[in-house]
């Protein structure tokens, strides 16, 4: 008979970057202890587990490692802490199966390096490989590299070197480079070397030309277009493939006239608690209190109280917005 760990495992099996073998130990540990829980602790334990079968692009913060702790924590017959149930108590609800599964193919192609379905143009990267693979300088200037440091040092186990990556906003988190530190010296001159080739980075004495990218963040979708290529937004982009990958997180449909429809419910929301507390003062009741109520918010007074409902329910957890002057 299959365990519990054995689905989950099986759920996990077909991610990109080895996300069952990643999440091996930390399911095995969470189903080990989720026995021995209370209803309150097992129930914010869960909502952790939950985000481990979303796909990591989504997560905001390393699930996995906040997992790993609060079962650390358990283990040694403590309880969760403050920062644990913050964390857990921030986190949103995990998206649905559609999301989770279009942005798991989406990971499967960002691990291989192709975004052959989202960019129509791959002869301007070939243009430019062959240009830069047959550059003699390029060479010259990789090799005074190795020459003046331990590159092996910063190399993964596929043997890449990246350089620092670009950010939203081109907000950096560290932009500083001490010069006594041999680590910030080799990062300072490979992301000058990598800007002059416009590269990626390095696999082995390989370099990585940058490609025309669509990458799905958890706040948004990026695309990144090269400085070397020369863009034709016609040709170069499958513009349905992107907004379809895009719009699988969007819950429902905007424009101005939506704007405006959604921004005079909210005001009228805002009336309907003063609306009632006045129709109870007054003593009003069923049609004369709907009526009451109608005149108020602007309404025809044949209009279902179902409308109204649906008005109340809306809102009800929205707090008022004061306009700003």
């Amino acid at each position: 008979m299959r365990t519990a760990l054995d689905l989950d495992l099986a759920k996990l099996k077909a991610r990109a970057f080895d996300r069952a073998e990643w999440a091996e130990d930390t399911l095995r540990r969470y189903h080990a202890a989720a026995p021995n829980l209370n209803g309150a602790v097992a129930q914010q334990l869960r909502a952790l587990y939950n985000w481990m079968f979303v796909p990591p692009t989504l997560w905001p913060f390393n699930v996995q490692d906040v997992l790993e702790d609060c079962v650390a924590a358990l283990e040694k017959g403590k309880g969760l802490n403050e920062r644990h149930r913050l964390l857990i108590e921030l986190l949103p609800e995990p998206p649905d199966e559609t999301i989770c599964a279009a942005v798991a193919d989406h990971e499967r192609n960002v691990q291989k390096g192709t975004y052959e379905n989202v960019v129509k143009t791959q002869a301007k990267y070939s243009q430019n490989e062959l240009a830069i693979n047959t550059d003699p300088e390029l060479r010259r200037q990789w090799e005074r590299i190795k020459t003046a440091f331990n590159v092996q040092a910063y190399r993964d186990h596929k043997g890449v070197i990246r350089r620092t990556m670009g950010t939203e906003r081109n907000l950096r988190p560290s932009f500083s480079v001490n010069l006594r530190r041999c680590e910030d010296v080799f990062h300072a001159a490979f992301d000058a070397f990598c800007l002059r080739w416009n590269l990626y980075g390095m696999q082995n004495d390989e370099p990585l030309l940058l490609k025309l990218a669509v990458n799905i963040t958890p706040y948004g979708t990026m695309i990144h277009i090269p400085a070397y290529w020369s863009f034709d937004p016609k040709r170069d982009i499958c513009w349905d493939a992107i907004a379809s990958l895009h719009r699988v997180r969007v819950s429902g449909r905007q424009g101005s006239a939506l704007a405006e429809g959604f921004a005079l419910r909210m005001k009228r929301a805002e009336k309907l608690p003063y609306l009632d507390k006045e129709a109870l003062r007054l003593g009003m009741k069923g049609e004369k209190k709907h009526e009451f109520l109608c005149n108020g918010l602007g309404f025809d007074p044949r209009t279902s109280p179902k409308q109204i409902s649906r008005l109340r329910a809306e809102f009800k957890n929205r707090r008022s917005v004061a306009k700003a002057k």
